[in-house]
This record gives structure tokens, sequence and C-alpha cells, in this order.
């Protein structure tokens, strides 16, 4: 049986690893489609149109490089606003929600637009605050030389870009699940969204 879980949610609220985390735990594919958009953000770093580097990304460059820089996940966050590079990445993400054996895709609008018809669908989200140290510290991690202010303030201008943009803005869908991991250890946040996707996923007969 195919199921469908649609998992959206702003920046480093943790749905990236809770996704992945379901999708182990239930045997399904993976898709962070947040990676589409930073793999067409990095493109455009090298000087190519957005729309362009859109319609000829291919699956392997989703594995070539570091994707999660702070830049690059900039340059996602401006190219999404463009309506032709949403477009153009549709397809590839409606094609592997359909995979047989069941799917996880996580985003911004995977409930909204890409898959509106989801078996199950949940919205991860935390405060900008929360969001903000969890970016720090793994940014800091790696070595970057930023401070907290300038990241939670790089959090609240990427939450307002993808929040009011025209087309296909991060909101929940409504009939979403809401799942605030604000105050929850990424292991209680996954075993709460393990929990209610079983409670909502149909059982084969």
């Amino acid at each position: 049986m195919s199921l469908t879980v649609a998992i959206d949610g702003p920046a480093a609220a943790g749905k990236g690893t809770i996704s992945k985390a379901v999708a182990a735990h239930f045997g399904f594919s993976h898709l962070d489609t947040g990676l589409l958009y930073r793999a067409v953000g990095r493109r455009t770093l090298q000087g190519l149109n957005p729309v362009e580097a859109a319609q000829t990304l291919t699956a392997e460059e989703l594995e070539q490089g570091d994707l999660r820089t702070a830049e690059i996940a900039q340059a996602a966050s401006k190219v999404a606003v463009v309506p032709e590079v949403r477009a153009a990445l549709v397809d590839f993400q409606r094609a592997f929600a359909r995979r047989a054996g069941g799917a996880v895709l996580d985003g911004r609008d995977i409930g909204t637009v890409i898959c509106p018809n989801a078996d199950i669908k949940l919205f991860v989200t935390a405060s900008a605050e929360v969001r903000a140290e969890r970016r720090f510290l793994e940014l800091e991690a790696k070595g970057a030389e930023v401070t907290r202010d300038q990241v939670l303030t790089d959090v609240r201008e990427r939450d307002a870009r993808d929040s009011e943009r025209s087309a296909a803005p991060m909101k929940a869908a409504d009939d979403a699940i809401l799942l605030d991991t604000s105050d929850l250890s990424i292991e209680a946040a996954l075993a709460k969204a393990i929990e209610i996707i079983e409670k909502v996923r149909p059982t084969n007969p």
C-alpha cells in the first residue's frame, strides 16, 4: 500500500530530521524538497538564471557538495519566490510522492500545493527564537562566524519571505496536524510524529 506523508514547516523546526526518521521507521522513501531549491540556489550563485537552473536541474545535483551552507540557504529562499521556478519543480516532487511503498516529502508547500491529497499532513514548527538558537549552534559547530542576533534576523527574514511570497506561501494546510517542537527534544518530537501517523494512517484490510 502506498502512503504519502506531507511534512511542512519553517526552517530549523526539525521537520527534516523528523521526516528522515519517520521514513526510516515506516520504510518509506524520503525527499527533502528544500534540497531542490538549494540546488537551484547554488546554480544561481554560479551565475545561472533561476528559471533555467530549475528547468535543467538533475537528481544527481542533489548529491553534489554541501547544499546546507547559510549562503545557499538564503539563495534558495530567494529563488523559491519565483513562480516559474516552483512550477518547474512541481512534477519532480509529485512523481516522487507516488512512489510505491510510501513516501515522505518535507518542505513548505507539500500539504497545500504539491500533495494536497496526501494521506497524512504534519506542520512542524517552533518559535523563531528556538529555531534561531538551533541554527546558530549548527553553524557554530561548522566553524561559521555568526552571532545569535544575526541568525535570529536571518530566520525572521526567511520566515517573512516564505510566508508572504505570492507563489505557494508557507502555511499549514487546513487539515494538517500541528507539531510544535519548541519544548521537545528531537526524540520526543519524533515519537509524537510516529504516534500521529500511526493513528491517522489507513490500515491494510
